[in-house]
């Protein structure tokens, strides 16, 4: 991981968990919005692309509890597949970010987030499968929940979090990968 304090990795993810609950907020204020452009998934995937996997699990677990504490949302039915979903793709981002070493960030980035948008989809899905939604689930329902009606927000994440990332370490509040 790149060198940060633990201090400022702790603020970024308290920024990025604060982010979870303010988005769907504002998505939600037009119909339907919430489930295509999936606003938590932004600040959980940012999370992870700049503060590691720890920090990216920690956010994409904590996010969805706390914005359901605070304003209900999620639901109670979709609170525990969303804390599984969102902390795969925080965990896996920050993985991806880590390991990978192509000696350019936009291809690092690209590969890091489409990784951690399709594993955890698949773990979501699974988890859907075998725990809550266990006999009723099919490859049809998770392809049309996390696929096709999500796609305006996986262009989203995928038009907007790479160049996000890249600001932040031109405007070095966070350190370059490849200086």
């Amino acid at each position: 991981m790149r060198k940060m304090s633990y201090v400022k990795l702790s603020v970024i993810t308290a920024a990025c968990i604060a982010l979870c609950v303010v988005f769907p907020m504002v998505f939600h204020a037009i119909p339907q919005a919430g489930f295509m452009l999936l606003p938590m998934h932004i600040p959980v995937l940012l999370c992870g692309l700049i503060a590691g996997w720890r920090f990216g699990l920690l956010c994409g677990m904590a996010g969805p509890l706390l914005s359901h504490l605070l304003t209900g949302m999620p639901g109670p039915v979709w609170l525990p597949s969303m804390i599984v979903e969102l902390g795969a793709f925080g965990l896996i981002a920050g993985l991806l970010i880590d390991l990978l070493k192509t000696k350019n960030i936009y291809v690092d980035l690209y590969i890091s987030l489409a990784g951690a948008m399709l594993i955890g989809r698949v773990i979501a899905g699974i988890s859907q499968a075998l725990i809550f939604s266990r006999g009723e689930y099919s490859i049809a329902m998770w392809t049309g929940a996390y696929f096709v009606a999500s796609f305006p927000g996986m262009i989203i994440q995928l038009a907007f979090l790479p160049s996000l990332v890249i600001a932040l370490e031109a405007g070095r509040l966070i350190p370059k990968k490849y200086p």
